[in-house]
């Protein structure tokens, strides 16, 4: 059963911590993944979710962060590491079409679900950024602002959105009208002004609002 959100003050926000799996290990649990999406603001391109176990052999001299608080270069470096000696990682991808069939909110649910399962560790518990819990039978806690608390869910970050970066990258050469190797789907001005000149791409949520909210721009 999931337990209420945890919430720690901004005051408190620094480098992630193993505090949270050590909490967890002393209840007994072993297999602790950390789970973070890349991708819920975005107007075009999937939300991508990332589950990661680091394991007991994790080296923790790795600046592991929130992803969108570390360069591009460093997002890039962590990511074959983490992916080489995290005990488990699976990524997924939400495809737009899935995210207009149901919504944001349970297409980013559904995929951290589908994430945990296809580890190839199977996790007993899991610490899922945010303030929502997916709906199995797993153990665990939402903890807002997690990826800036915890080793394995800011490692789950840097794997989400590396990976969704790289994915945009591909959609921009495939649709250079729109940019997408720019903007990555978020809803700049240069992207609104390329969808009045050229309309919706393949790849755009056709269920989303077109007039950016401060949140949105705030996850650039």
């Amino acid at each position: 059963m999931a337990r209420p959100p945890v919430s720690k003050s901004d005051s408190t926000a620094g480098w992630p911590t193993l505090q949270l799996e050590s909490a967890a290990q002393a209840q007994g649990f072993r297999n602790i993944a950390g789970v973070d999406e890349a991708g819920r603001g975005p107007l075009a391109g999937p939300v991508v979710v990332a589950a990661v176990i680091l394991g007991p052999d994790w080296d923790t001299s790795h600046p592991l962060q929130d992803s969108k608080r570390i360069p591009e270069d460093e997002r890039e470096r962590l990511f074959p590491i983490i992916r080489k000696q995290a005990q488990a990682h699976r990524i997924i991808a939400v495809s737009p079409k899935a995210i207009d069939e149901s919504n944001i909110l349970r297409a980013t649910l559904d995929g951290m679900s589908r994430s945990l399962r296809e580890l190839h560790t199977p996790a007993d518990y899991a610490l899922v950024d945010g303030n929502r819990f997916p709906t199995m039978g797993l153990p665990g806690e939402a903890v807002v602002k997690g990826d800036s608390h915890s080793c394995s869910i800011a490692a789950a970050s840097i794997l989400a959105k590396v990976a969704r970066d790289r994915i945009m990258r591909v959609y921009g050469q495939r649709y250079p009208e729109w940019g997408f190797e720019q903007h990555f789907g978020y809803p700049t001005p240069k992207h609104r002004e390329a969808i009045q000149r050229h309309g919706l791409s393949p790849i755009h949520r056709r269920t989303f609002r077109w007039k950016p909210r401060p949140a949105q721009l705030d996850l650039l």
